[in-house]
Order: structure tokens, then C-alpha cells, then sequence
């Protein structure tokens, strides 16, 4: 019965969420709360185990140090910087915003980069006076393309590379890698096609753009100094995080932290506060809340182990449905805690006397991270990014992004098959 309960109340909560008559947040609040009152969860169940505090005071963390970087101008500087060697053209402004979110999203991770791009998104398009959506739309896409190929890039593979021991930074760079080029080359060639008429941009703001001086924007040299040596270190620190022996969420708060206090005098700590995305944070608060609900009752589990079940240990077959399932549901709820739970699974493959299970590490974690593509709320940086543009008043609604996002992760899974196919399954036909 508890299942049907909480079943119930995370397809009634999505499908307010998916209207957005109300505010996102609270309509996945009340959701938790609701799974608290059905009994489905218990307060210590929901705090302790269900709701990730890694990844909400790593976004706290990093939502302070940009706050905190972006007083200083660098944010404009970068933006004009970069606008100017492009002469402000619209498309390859696309471009080179996208490209740099996929290799930061690779080598930092999908959520600090795009707190890190967004303002400078932002920024360009206020300059330009174009709309800052499709830049947007196509910084989640390939946050979402560019983190699929390393160890660190997103929480999935970071979970995979944590419970098999034998899988280092460079085997997922190596086996991943590739693919995720592949994809990212297709859909940036698609995204330009789609918006090839939407872009435009005066003469005259293009002018305006190129008699601007970048160094006019760094006004606060002693804030610059600290903000980015502070956020060169915490970003350093992510790079250097496996041989620290310090969780990635240690690294962030300390540059948080420490931020603050050296710019104490410049920036009180009740403004910085005041500066940081409650809504998004509380969002996840209640997302965590409700698919906890769903992990509870057994629902994920479940899931999990019925893919293991109808492929009858056929390892190409298992690799194929672990891959688009993975892929579907990770659009519609977190793909963390179905990481979770197909983690163990795939690992119990070894009793049944498959030796070689790196194909379906690989296949889960295409599914799981390319997957995040799907819908809104499918990753953690969708959801970030969507934050960000409302209180940019440069809204974008589900619908919105679910029609270049959906299509996007379909690609993605057609041409993740093929690439699996031929690189490891076709040797066990």
C-alpha cells in the first residue's frame, strides 16, 4: 500500500511541477512533506539518508564564491573578452559559450560550471540585446554532453568510479570520451541549424559591443585579486581532489569560507547571503524528499532489478535496456538514487559468471548523465540554470526546454548504442 501512496504523490507533485502554476520549490516541498505524513518517510530517513547535503552545500558553496567573483566585474570582463574576439556574431557566440561549458564540465563538474558561465550568458545577451534563451538551453545540453566523459565531469560516474575500484579517471576519459565528442559535434550542429534565424543582432549593438574596453569592467582590483585567486584555488582543488583525499563538497566549502573572509570588509556576510539561489536549493530539498519516497517503498529497486530480470544475463541485450532505461527514467526523476540501485545489481552480474562488466558501467553511466538532458529537472545543473534565467527575468518554461531537450537525449542514446555495439558487444554475439 505505501508504494501506491508514494507513488501517487511524486505523479501529482510532477505533474504540478510540470504546469508551473506555483513556484517549483514549493510544490516538491509540500510533496516531502506529504511523503512524511503518509509515513512513507520518517523525518531521520529523509534528513539522513535521502536528501544529498553534499550536493546542496556544494551548490551553496559555489552559488557564494560566483556571487562573491561577480562583484568584481571579472564576469564582464571575461564576457566581453570573449564577445569581442567573435565580433559578437551570434552564432559562433553559441558556439564558443557551449564548447566552454562542455570542457569545464568535464574537467570541474557540470554544476560549477555553469554557475560559473551563466552570468557571463548573461551578460553578453543584455550587451547584445538578444534573448539569452537558446544560449542558455545550450549551455544545459552540453554541461549535461561535456560532464558524461570523465570520473569527476558528473555525480554518476563519480559514484561508478567509486564502487569499481579498477575504473581510474583516465579509463573513463579513454572509453567516453570519444562518444561524447561524437554527440556533442551532432547537437551543436542541430542547435545551430534550429536557431539559425533566431539570432540576430543590430549593427549598431555589435558596434557597441566592440568600442567597449573589457578592462572598464574591473573596477574593484582588490575584490578581483581575491575572488578569482579563491575560485583558481577551489578549482584547482576539484582538479587535485583525488589525490587530496577530500570530498569535492570539503574543497568548495573552504573556498567559500575562506572568500568571505577575505572579502569581509568588502562584501558583509548578510548580503552574500542574500545573493544565493534559496529557491534552487529548497527545489532540491523537496526533489531528494520525494524521490527518496520513491527508493523507500522500493519502487527504484524494483526498476533496477526487472531490467537484470527480462535480459536473462545476455550481456549485449543487458548493456542495450540498461542504457536507454537509465537514460528514460534519469529525465524524469534524479539519476543519482538510480545509480544507486543499479550499482549493486550490475555487481551481482559477477555470480552469474560474467566476468567483463565495464561495458554495462559504461552503458550506465551514457544513460544516467546523457539522460539528464531529457527534461527540466532531469540533472542538477537544468535545474540550476532555470533558477538563474528567472532571476535573470529571462524565464524558460518545462515545455521549453523539453522540446529541444527530449529530442537531444534521444540522439544521444541512438548514437550511444552504436558506439557501444561496436566497440565492446559485438564480440559477444
Amino acid at each position: 500500500m505505501d508504494w501506491i501512496v508514494a507513488l501517487v504523490i511524486f505523479i501529482i507533485s510532477y505533474i504540478f511541477i510540470i504546469s508551473e502554476k506555483m513556484n517549483r520549490a514549493l510544490i516538491a516541498c509540500v510533496g516531502g512533506v506529504f511523503m512524511l505524513f503518509a509515513g512513507v518517510l520518517d523525518l531521520n530517513s529523509a534528513f539522513l539518508q535521502h536528501i544529498d547535503w553534499h550536493t546542496i552545500v556544494l551548490l551553496l558553496s559555489m552559488m557564494i564564491l560566483v556571487s562573491i567573483t561577480s562583484q568584481s566585474g571579472f564576469f564582464e570582463f571575461l564576457a566581453v573578452y570573449m564577445a569581442k574576439l567573435i565580433n559578437g556574431r551570434p552564432i559562433p557566440l553559441l558556439i564558443m559559450i557551449s564548447t566552454l561549458t562542455a570542457v569545464g564540465s568535464a574537467f570541474l563538474n557540470n554544476v560549477t560550471t555553469v554557475l560559473l558561465i551563466v552570468p557571463i550568458v548573461l551578460t553578453l545577451t543584455n550587451m547584445l540585446k538578444i534573448s539569452a534563451i537558446p544560449y542558455l538551453l545550450s549551455a544545459i545540453l552540453a554541461s549535461n554532453i561535456g560532464g558524461t566523459a570523465t570520473l569527476i565531469g558528473d555525480p554518476p560516474n563519480l559514484m561508478i568510479g567509486q564502487a569499481v575500484e579498477h575504473l581510474t579517471f583516465n579509463d573513463f576519459l579513454v572509453h567516453l570520451g570519444p562518444i561524447v565528442i561524437v554527440i556533442y559535434i551532432v547537437i551543436m550542429v542541430g542547435v545551430c541549424f534550429l536557431y539559425r534565424n533566431q539570432l540576430e543582432v543590430s549593427i549598431d549593438n555589435q558596434k557597441k559591443l566592440m568600442s567597449i574596453r573589457p578592462k572598464e569592467y574591473l573596477q574593484h582590483r582588490s575584490l578581483l585579486f581575491k575572488s578569482v585567486t579563491v575560485l583558481v584555488l577551489t578549482t584547482v582543488g576539484f582538479i587535485v581532489q583525488p589525490l587530496l583525499n577530500v570530498e569535492l563538497t570539503s574543497v568548495a566549502m573552504a573556498g567559500a569560507l575562506l572568500l568571505m573572509l577575505l572579502t569581509h570588509d568588502d562584501k558583509r556576510t548578510e548580503e552574500v547571503f542574500q545573493s544565493v539561489e534559496w529557491v534552487t536549493l529548497f527545489f532540491f530539498v523537496g526533489l531528494f524528499m520525494l524521490v527518496g519516497g520513491l527508493k523507500e517503498v522500493g519502487i527504484i529497486d524494483e526498476i533496477a532489478k526487472s531490467i537484470i530480470y527480462y535480459t536473462e544475463g545476455d550481456l549485449p541485450k543487458t548493456a542495450m535496456l540498461i542504457l536507454w532505461a537509465s537514460g528514460i527514467l534519469s529525465g524524469f526523476v534524479d539519476n543519482i538514487p538510480f545509480v544507486a540501485a543499479m550499482i549493486p545489481v550490475i555487481l551481482e552480474f559477477q555470480d552469474y559468471g560474467m566476468t567483463n562488466l565495464d561495458p554495462l558501467w559504461w552503458a550506465l553511466a551514457l544513460g544516467a548523465c546523457l539522460g539528464g538532458n531529457a527534461t527540466l529537472i532531469g540533472a542538477s545543473s537544468n535545474v540550476i540554470v532555470a533558477g538563474l534565467a528567472m532571476k535573470a527575468k529571462q524565464p524558460f518554461t518545462y515545455m521549453d526546454f523539453l522540446k529541444i531537450g527530449a529530442p537531444t537525449a534521444i540522439v544521444s542514446f541512438v548514437l550511444s548504442s552504436i558506439y557501444l555495439y561496436f566497440r565492446y558487444l559485438i564480440f559477444f554475439q
